[in-house]
């Protein structure tokens, strides 16, 4: 339900705003909910989640998402500062933080019940980040103009 509230929302408001933005701009905006990627680090926190989750998925989970966050800080201060490296700096913090949730996702279905306090990641905060991710490379992929349509 989250995933349909989300893209709707961002086809309903957010792109016909971004739409009037520069693309260094509309990235900006796309990318700062991934510079809180560090929330994942939770699954390894003891007494957060209800029961303990595999190693082989906690791990993973949270490392990737600490990792995506930190290339999506640098990714937003690439962007702020109009680096040249700023859109090679987007597309590798969106490529390794959607193969993160691709990953995540494959496997995360299986331990949800012991997900405990966490369980507002894959509920709500996951799903906003799959419509970013998307509409951050449809940003990347369409020609410098302004404008992006879904």
């Amino acid at each position: 339900m989250s995933l349909l509230v989300w893209g709707s929302l961002a086809h309903w408001v957010l792109v016909p705003w971004l739409n009037r933005k520069s693309t260094f701009e509309a990235l900006f905006i796309l990318t700062i909910p991934h510079a809180f990627r560090h929330i994942g680090m939770v699954f390894l926190v003891p007494g957060v989640v209800a029961g303990p989750l595999p190693e082989s998925f906690a791990a993973p989970a949270a490392l990737g998402d600490l990792v995506t966050g930190l290339l999506a800080f640098l990714a937003l201060i690439a962007l702020r500062n109009t680096w040249t490296a700023a859109k090679p700096l987007v597309w590798l913090f969106s490529i390794v933080g959607s193969i993160d949730l691709i990953n995540a996702l494959r496997q995360g279905d299986m331990w949800m019940e012991n997900f405990g306090a966490a369980w507002y990641i894959p509920t709500m905060l996951v799903p906003l980040l799959i419509v970013t991710h998307a509409y951050i490379f449809i940003r990347l992929l369409s020609k410098e103009s302004k404008n992006v349509t879904m």
